[in-house]
């Protein structure tokens, strides 16, 4: 009789890993994962955008537009009217269409009504018109005037007032008056000035020194206000 021998197969035992047992599940959680992250990014840029772009129409609520602000005005059914305008320094502004409107002391909201009621007659239906903000006016300090005035009496080429550029010299300002008359006595010029206090201090000047080089003073600048006095010439002078 023959003997039937049985072995039984022992399953070997192997650790096992969820990464490597699941590859596919484990790249599809990442991508998962990536995603979500991407749209986080996405939804993060687009508010810091809309928060952007309704900053300035946010802050115009209530805001009275002046003189020198930049006005955006966009009309829906017609791009081709879309723009910024200035306004101007008597507070209005022109658009096409609509001509001058008055801006300056107004709301935004009560611009857009105006314009809307103005444009209406070119449209089949009154238009969406939106006016917002688009920069404020910041003043700026006052530049200091190019120019001062100097007043010339007596025996000058051309006397009355001239305006020399700030910084000029009296030497200078001799020739831009067109220098002297026949009588004048250019040994014996006066320059009055007065300052804040309203002290006036009078200078003497001979040009005639100035000319031969002995004489001082020509590099003296001229102040706004300065009253320069070329008397007549004395007899035998």
């Amino acid at each position: 009789m023959k003997k039937t021998w049985h072995f039984k197969k022992k399953k070997a035992k192997m650790s096992r890993c969820n990464v490597c047992e699941h590859p596919a599940r484990s790249r599809n959680g990442l991508k998962a994962k990536r995603k979500s992250m991407n749209m986080k990014s996405i939804v993060a840029l687009l508010v810091s955008i809309i928060i952007g772009s309704i900053a300035l129409p946010v802050m115009a609520q209530g805001y009275r537009i002046q003189s020198g602000d930049t006005l955006r005005i966009e009309v829906l059914e017609d791009e081709s009217l879309n723009r910024e305008v200035l306004v101007r320094p008597d507070g209005r502004i022109n658009v096409p269409l609509a001509g001058s409107v008055r801006a300056g002391g107004r709301s935004v909201e009560e611009i857009s009504g105006d314009l809307a009621r103005l444009l209406a007659p070119n449209f089949a239906s009154q238009p969406n018109v939106f006016v917002s903000l688009g920069a404020l006016n910041v003043p700026r300090e006052p530049l200091p005037a190019r120019t001062i005035d100097v007043y010339v009496i007596g025996e000058a080429g051309s006397p009355g007032r001239h305006n020399p550029v700030r910084g000029t010299t009296i030497l200078q300002f001799f020739g831009e008056m067109g220098g002297f008359s026949r009588f004048a006595a250019t040994k014996r010029i006066m320059l009055r000035r007065t300052d804040k206090s309203g002290k006036e201090t009078v200078y003497q000047f001979n040009y005639d020194a100035m000319l031969d080089g002995t004489g001082t003073g020509g590099s003296t600048k001229l102040a706004d206000g300065d009253v320069i006095v070329i008397p007549q010439r004395r007899l035998f002078e």
